[in-house]
């Protein structure tokens, strides 16, 4: 099992460009859909505290999946496997950056790069909303979010912080009960 877990998330972390939620697709058709590891409600939960936990998103998310299924040691698996990947581009292209920094045709492919690299961000997190249950009803609460973020330049952390109280209100006082 800690084979398979360090090979699935290195396989994750080696194919996957554009960061942490890039990978989000990757690791739920694994860890989800294939494996079966945790249920999709399982999953959605464990993203939301790996985004709220300080540290790289990609690390968190293996970290509890590993966690979860072998405890520290399987957490250990999970996240080397994750992170092995990036490091060791990283060491390359430090290696030989000097020879290739100032090349046109480099620079125009990461020019090219950027967009898709949005598109890799952005179809996670209509997923993620779809399954959050995010509806016209109340879509309003991340766009607000993201505004407060990117116009006012509110640290993300009291957006957490308001949301999880605005929870808490609404789950104890306002939701009706079943």
């Amino acid at each position: 099992m800690f084979l398979q877990l360090f090979r699935t998330f290195f396989k994750i972390g080696l194919v996957t460009f554009g960061g942490g939620y890039a990978m989000i697709p990757m690791i739920e058709a694994d860890v989800v859909d294939k494996y079966k590891w945790v249920g999709k409600e399982q999953f959605l939960d464990l993203l939301a505290i790996a985004q709220s936990c300080p540290g790289v998103f990609a690390i968190n998310i293996s970290i509890f999946i590993g966690y979860k299924l072998r405890g520290v040691r399987g957490a250990m698996a999970a996240a080397f496997g994750t992170a092995l990947p990036s490091f060791l581009i990283i060491l390359l292209i430090a290696m030989f950056f000097h020879q290739f920094q100032d090349n046109k045709i480099v620079a125009a492919c990461f020019a090219g790069i950027r967009p898709a690299v949005v598109a890799l961000i952005a179809v996670p997190t209509f997923n993620l909303a779809k399954s959050a249950n995010i509806s016209l009803v109340n879509c309003w609460i991340p766009i607000v979010g993201a505004l407060l973020i990117w116009l006012m330049g509110v640290n993300p952390i009291w957006i957490i912080i308001a949301a999880g109280f605005g929870g808490f209100i609404y789950g104890k006082f306002i939701k009706p009960t079943e």
